[in-house]
């Protein structure tokens, strides 16, 4: 049956490699980090069995028996003033089939209708928003693998222009308890857009989803409260150079497209990596730190100090809640902060 489910994710793979170009496409929020934890552990996770419901938002095989009945909500306050949040519950049928059923947001915020000459005379407005549904499904093979896979219906609308479309991931979760050892490999965002944002002279202007292969494993020390997680990006795609269309040229006045600096083995090998380690001296409790390589790279400013790549966060458990936050930097003065609640509806029965 393993072999059979590697075969199956080895032809999925093939026919999205056309559209596997990192950083292009429709529906980018898919990546937003869904919780203040995994914000904290550099924005993605894949490998860490913790019973964490919300981590089956980045792998479903991380749902386990434990996430029955939990429910977790998520919210953010993101670049620009604008909100995107979570909400997921688990449930388990039977003793080998978990379930959860979640729900990702993006709200822009209102805007003011304007000519292309800036006339604002008109006093209306309007929205932007992007919305996907997750259904997510998990089953253990064996005591230590289990896999998983997520339909993700997706709607989005910025004034008049509307898009749906489908993705679906597909992973798989290893879990090795003895050794404090687990780890993830995850084919997300596989599939179409089936209405774009309009229309050209082909008919539907259709674009890819952001496809991503991730793998990740996490070892936790022995005999000290201390956990380490690799994580892997864009595995599909070497290359996550990109150009540049706001290079100033020797005109101040002028600006053209520039592609950038030449990246090396080594420095483009880093850039699919995230680095995290925390401190976990209880399940109560929880420290993160993470380095996200790419994202130092392309957010730092020449001239500036920062710490954009950087990740932090922590969780505690506050009578029957589990609650987080998790602090990104991108830029100097531009921080997005994370929160989450998590519970056990189970604990509420009397």
């Amino acid at each position: 049956m393993i072999k059979r489910f590697l075969c199956v994710l080895f032809f999925i793979t093939s026919s999205f490699y056309a559209f596997s170009q990192a950083g292009t496409g429709v529906y980018q929020f898919l990546d937003l980090p869904v919780s203040s934890r995994l914000a904290a552990l550099g924005s993605t996770n894949i490998s860490l069995l913790d019973n964490d419901i919300n981590f089956a938002f980045g792998n479903p095989a991380l749902l386990t028996s434990q996430t029955h009945n939990v429910i977790g909500l998520n919210m953010a306050t993101y670049l620009a003033d604008i909100k995107f949040g979570s909400a997921v519950y688990g449930r388990s049928f039977g003793s080998k089939n978990y379930f959860a059923f979640g729900i990702q947001y993006v709200d822009y915020g209102l805007f003011k209708y304007a000519t292309e000459t800036n006339d604002q005379t008109v006093d209306n407005f309007f929205t932007a928003k992007d919305m996907a549904l997750n259904i997510m499904y998990a089953r253990p093979l064996t005591k230590q693998i289990t896999i998983g896979a997520t339909l993700k219906p997706i709607y989005s609308v910025y004034e008049l222009y509307t898009s749906y479309g489908v993705a679906m991931d597909v992973g798989v979760s290893y879990n090795d308890s003895a050794h404090f050892f687990s780890a993830g490999l995850v084919f997300r965002n596989m599939g179409t857009q089936f209405k774009g944002y309009y229309s050209d002279e082909g008919g539907q202007h259709i674009e890819p989803l952001p496809f991503n292969i991730e793998l990740g494993v996490s070892k936790k020390l022995a005999y000290a409260p201390l956990r380490f997680s690799l994580t892997l990006h864009n595995l599909q795609h070497w290359d996550l150079s990109y150009e540049s269309t706001n290079q100033p040229t020797d005109n101040l006045s002028i600006t053209t497209p520039q592609t950038t600096k030449s990246i090396g083995f080594v420095d483009m090998a880093f850039r699919h990596t995230i680095l995290a380690l925390e401190f976990v001296p209880s399940k109560n409790f929880y420290l993160t730190m993470a380095y996200n390589d790419r994202r130092q790279q392309e957010m730092t400013m020449s001239g500036f100090k920062s710490l954009a790549g950087f990740s932090f966060g922590g969780g505690i458990k506050l009578y029957k809640f589990h609650v987080g936050f998790g602090m990104t930097q991108f830029q100097v003065g531009n921080y997005s902060y994370q929160f989450s609640i998590s519970t056990a509806l189970n604990e509420f029965r009397l």
